[in-house]
């Protein structure tokens, strides 16, 4: 498989070459690279302008190698440069949070030679991260995101500025629970003393943050992504109540906590409860339950349900899709 590179990436690999394979030839170079022998050659110039002492032996037996004298400058990241990293790699590879993914190892390889107070907020936001992405979401500035991790961890409250949109900006005191990345979206889970009730606030739509003297401690047992998760399963603009006629636990694996919770009827019959701002997708989320079920409300989600229906039906009697080519053709 070919891999686009920058030529900052392809010297950077350039050098990791020449250090794990002293000796090697400019073809095998170029042929790691992906470039010409020509381009090989000017990389390793690059390296040597930049002040590696690359050294190069003629013959048979001849090749690259790096001399004596290189030593690595020490990784000097601040605590929003080594979170920025994780951002910008979840935001390319969502397998990232996964340590036998490439990227993930080599993540985790990074994150493990930084200092501590600078690793561990980057590796607090990369445990938690769910890997489907929304193309509509917007990244976080990595200094507010930063100083919100670190504060999560350190449990200090919080004065924020969060923006409603055409409201302005209001001021809030909070208590951190933890900085959550659900399906590209970033978020921060917490405590609001302003509304004395839990919130749930998107971090690209916070202003500002200062730390605060006081301190707290979290719900014993927090589980900040399956918390979320349920709270995003409240408080939208529809209600949802659906029957489905399975056991609550043949559908319990099935359903994530934004979907609403399982509650049993009868060992044969579940209710759900949930809310959503779009049935059309609720509608088809249903459908992967493979369960028969029924709506109670709302009834716009009927609706979507009925609409859903029409078209898998047309689809599997292929009605309209002649009638459809015809058309484009003319």
């Amino acid at each position: 498989m070919k891999h686009d590179r920058s030529p900052t990436a392809r010297a950077l690999l350039l050098l990791e070459l020449l250090q794990s394979s002293p000796g090697i030839t400019a073809d095998r170079l170029a042929a790691r690279l992906g470039v010409s022998e020509r381009a090989a050659r000017r990389y390793v110039g690059i390296l040597r302008e930049a002040g590696v002492p690359v050294e190069s032996t003629r013959g048979p037996y001849g090749g690259y190698r790096v001399g004596r004298g290189l030593r690595p400058p020490p990784l000097m990241f601040t605590a929003a440069e080594a979170l920025a990293l994780v951002m910008a790699v979840l935001d390319g590879n969502r397998d990232a949070t996964d340590p036998a993914d490439p990227a993930g190892s080599a993540l985790g390889k990074l994150l493990r030679v930084l200092p501590e107070p600078v690793a561990r907020p980057a590796e607090a936001v990369r445990r938690v991260s769910t890997r489907a992405a929304d193309p509509a979401a917007a990244s976080p500035d990595p200094d507010t995101t930063a100083t919100l991790v670190q504060a999560c961890a350190a449990r200090r409250r919080l004065r924020l500025g969060y923006r409603l949109g055409a409201k302005g900006v209001r001021a809030m005191e909070v208590d951190p629970w933890g900085v959550v990345v659900h399906h590209g979206r970033w978020y921060l889970l917490c405590w609001s003393h302003t509304r004395d009730a839990r919130r749930v606030l998107r971090v690209d739509r916070i202003t500002e943050v200062t730390a605060l003297d006081g301190t707290f401690t979290p719900p014993t047992g927090l589980d900040p992504l399956r918390t979320l998760e349920e709270h995003l399963a409240q408080g939208w603009t529809y209600d949802v109540e659906v029957v489905l006629h399975a056991p609550a636990d043949q559908v319990a694996h099935r359903l994530t906590p934004s979907l609403g919770r399982p509650e049993p009827i009868d060992p044969h019959t579940t209710r759900l409860r949930a809310g959503t701002d779009d049935p059309e997708w609720y509608a088809e989320q249903l459908t992967l339950l493979r369960v028969p079920f029924r709506v109670i409300g709302p009834p716009e989600l009927r609706e979507a349900v009925r609409e859903l229906g029409r078209r898998l039906l047309t689809a599997s009697e292929g009605h309209g899709i002649d009638e459809q080519s015809n058309d484009l053709r003319d």
